[in-house]
């Protein structure tokens, strides 16, 4: 997966980190790909970020906080995010954030 492309900042962040349970990894990577192709047609929607070991992290970035909980409430999004809390996380955070600045080597 590629670092996304962001625009200068400010925009929105928000940071989902997770332990998972040991069941239904089928079912929980359909869900993930088809959240991730919905995520990029919301408003809004910058790119997103993740990597999974014993500890996942999942960055979605957004125009603006608005957009963020924009996407938190879209209909397919919050039946992920029920089926996530019954069957795929043992544990699970969620972070909001501002990013104000960014910089890193464009290689």
């Amino acid at each position: 997966m590629p670092i996304a492309e962001t625009p200068p900042p400010p925009y929105t962040a928000v940071l989902f980190t997770s332990v998972r349970t040991a069941s239904g990894e089928d079912d929980y990577a359909v869900m993930a790909d088809e959240m991730e192709a919905l995520a990029a047609q919301q408003p809004g929607y910058l790119g997103i970020e993740s990597a999974r070991a014993d500890l996942g992290i999942t960055i979605s970035y957004w125009q603006t906080p608005e957009h963020a909980r924009a996407w938190k409430a879209v209909a397919e999004h919050r039946v992920a995010q029920q089926r996530g809390r019954s069957e795929w996380y043992e544990r699970y955070r969620v972070r909001i954030a501002t990013v104000q600045r960014e910089y890193g080597d464009e290689r």
